[in-house]
């Protein structure tokens, strides 16, 4: 059955209206959808020093009720959920019997596998030799990978659609992802600059409304390069690993 296009644009009513008191980017945030949720970190995120980021170094701003600015939202909230919510039955944007993530055309994972992975790491996935690895995602941990992506990004890691190319059921977009490294990453200092990549990712909805499928397509080149170029906190000037030429091998 395909979603009527009144339903599409706003992707349901019940998001569309709620009123939002904590975070005008994702929903589910307010005072009384926070409580009874098991919270990865014991207590809900709080995103405003990010969303002061992405204000001060967005390229778009996106009309109000525009697809675009659902997009976003949508994409943000998400975010928010599986970085943040560990129980399957407090999740609102998708569905967990259903839903897959892939990264570049690899296998596709379920929503139990993505948490096992944990934090950054299924956005990470690698076939490199592990000595071409600057960050090894079958290493990390959600903790470790959580404790040194914030330790990188003080400021938060913010994220920003770029083109909106088709709505629901199935949307596909361009995004912009940027930090600034202000903070050691692996054993490499801070350089105080901007890090960031754009990539395509394609979220399909169904009958609900929900998240079933995630697909997202980028570099991870572009994210790791910037995090290792720089010299070692030993003071070494070691050659970064991601100067390997198959480092775009991540399928």
């Amino acid at each position: 059955m395909k979603i009527q296009l009144k339903q599409v644009i706003c992707f349901s009513k019940k998001m569309a209206s709620q009123s939002v008191d904590k975070d005008i980017y994702r929903h589910y945030l307010n005072a009384e959808e926070v409580k009874n949720i098991e919270w990865r970190y014991g207590a809900p995120p709080n995103y405003d020093v990010v969303n002061k980021l992405f204000e001060e170094g967005r390229t778009k701003i996106w009309p109000p009720g525009s697809l675009e600015e659902k997009v976003q939202n949508l994409v943000k909230t998400w975010e928010m959920e599986i970085f943040h919510k560990t129980s399957r039955d407090d999740f609102k944007t998708l569905d967990p019997k259903k839903y897959t993530f892939s990264l570049n055309g690899r296998k596709a994972l379920t929503l139990q596998e993505v948490g096992k992975l944990g934090g950054y790491n299924p956005l990470l996935q690698t076939s490199l030799p592990e000595k071409f690895r600057g960050y090894n995602p079958d290493k990390e941990t959600a903790d470790s990978s959580h404790r040194s992506f914030t330790t990188t990004f003080p400021r938060g890691f913010a994220l920003e659609i770029f083109q909106v190319y088709s709505g629901p059921p199935v949307i596909v977009f361009k995004f912009r992802h940027w930090g600034y490294m202000e903070g050691p990453f692996k054993g490499h200092v801070p350089t105080g600059e901007i890090v960031q990549f754009y990539g395509m990712a394609i979220f399909e909805l169904d009958e609900q409304e929900k998240i079933v499928k995630v697909e997202f397509f980028y570099d991870p080149g572009e994210l790791l390069g910037g995090l290792l170029k720089s010299e070692s906190l030993d003071g070494s000037a070691e050659e970064p690993s991601t100067s390997c030429p198959v480092l775009r091998n991540t399928g």
